[in-house]
């Protein structure tokens, strides 16, 4: 690989698709194109260059790779108790429970967060509303359908053994899971782009995990500024375990449980 040739690519996608390149690592990238480039069959950085400025499926299935789609369902499952400890807390200080699941891939965790819902017979779901956006039009599309498929190295069901009796909220057929209707229901999906996009506002709880690991540290705040002004004062924000508030945004958060990075907007 060349830098040129890298640098070329970089910003070919920014520039003529849109997708903000400068904002994640450039080893986060790297893997990405580098896998491209396997999968076509191209010999190198120079070749797949041109590839890609000439072949428009190309450029749509390198976007896709860029995008994060890493999830699961109620991943970090400690994360999932202290999230039930703030849906009840909600239930008590507010008719409609707003929820926000922003970068949430394929859906899988707004899905987590209304069968947590469900399941908790202190939360009525029938006022909680949950919103998944993502940027990936592709993963929202497998997000509406709410059907996953069982791979070798992806054990769904004992995901969902974080709750007691998970057959109540997913049809399960062999490999092939099902969201049932009632969770489907409380959860709505649209594209929405973290870093181009506007803040949106009310919600009582946000939840964006393990996106800033991906995401240089300068580009960091402003895509938290947006999740904090989405918030209603006294609203909930939850991260991944291995992220940060950054220092200029401490003032606008209380922490709850700093080891799960809940937080608190003040």
């Amino acid at each position: 690989m060349t830098d040129d040739a890298f640098d070329d690519i970089l910003s070919f996608v920014e520039d003529e698709l849109s997708f903000a390149t400068s904002h994640y690592n450039d080893s986060y990238l790297d893997r990405r194109i580098s896998s491209r480039i396997r999968r076509t069959g191209s010999d190198d950085y120079d070749e797949y260059y041109e590839l890609l400025r000439s072949d428009p499926d190309e450029q749509e299935a390198l976007i896709e790779s860029m995008s994060i789609n890493v999830t699961g369902f109620f991943r970090n499952p400690e994360v999932w108790d202290g999230i039930r400890s703030v849906l009840r807390e909600l239930e008590s200080e507010t008719d409609e429970i707003r929820i926000w699941s922003a970068a949430c891939a394929d859906g899988r965790e707004p899905y987590s967060l209304s069968m947590l819902a469900h399941d908790d017979d202190r939360v009525d779901e029938s006022n909680v509303r949950i919103l998944g956006t993502d940027i990936s039009r592709p993963a929202l599309e497998t997000a509406r359908k709410g059907v996953y498929e069982e791979s070798r190295t992806v054990d769904i069901a004992e995901q969902l053994e974080f709750l007691d009796n998970h057959t109540r909220y997913v049809d399960v057929d062999d490999r092939t899971y099902r969201i049932a209707d009632d969770v489907k229901r409380t959860v709505s999906f649209e594209r929405h782009d973290l870093i181009n996009d506007d803040p949106k506002s009310g919600f009582d709880l946000v939840v964006c995990r393990n996106l800033f690991i991906y995401i240089d540290n300068e580009y960091k705040s402003p895509m938290l500024e947006v999740l904090s002004e989405s918030l209603r004062p006294g609203g909930y924000l939850v991260i991944g375990k291995a992220e940060t508030i950054p220092p200029n945004l401490k003032s606008a958060f209380e922490v709850q449980d700093a080891r799960l990075r809940i937080y608190q907007r003040e």
